[in-house]
């Protein structure tokens, strides 16, 4: 295959943390004002587990510590593979960045009310009971099945 025909994708890494009561941190992006769990694009020289440490500290102001992946979800329009690990808190407050207008801990109810379906199963998924790595395709906004 010639080079300029090779597959473009990315990698992110999208942080589940759990908080108390069960609760869920999200944010609502400043770019679009939906509401997502915080994450984004892994950086060539970064581990997946420094990425999310970092985007959970650069888009809530909140400290984390990665437990377990909880699953692969590709973006099959844009080719965006994102790696979700369910992560507790250790320190920090939430607060808006530039990234977020809102930085808020949300039930899982509210999570599958406010968010696209390819964003909530995320979540979802990261407080199965017994989580095992989910592996779901998607086009933004729905589950391709």
């Amino acid at each position: 295959m010639a080079e300029d025909k090779q597959p473009l994708h990315s990698v992110s890494v999208g942080p589940a943390v759990v908080g108390e009561g069960s609760r869920l941190l999200a944010i609502r992006r400043r770019a679009t004002g939906a509401w997502q769990l915080p994450g984004g694009i892994l950086e060539r020289d970064e581990c997946p587990l420094q990425a999310v440490r970092r985007e959970v500290l650069e888009e809530t102001g909140v400290l984390v510590e990665p437990e377990l992946l909880t699953g692969v979800y590709k973006n099959m329009i844009l080719g965006v593979v994102s790696l979700v690990f369910r992560c507790h808190g250790v320190g920090g407050e939430p607060r808006p960045t530039e990234e977020a207008t809102e930085v808020a801990w949300l039930t899982l109810d509210e999570i599958v009310q406010q968010m696209v379906e390819a964003f909530a199963v995320r979540l979802q998924d990261a407080v199965a009971a017994e989580p095992k790595p989910s592996v779901r395709l998607h086009d933004g906004i729905s589950l391709i099945v």
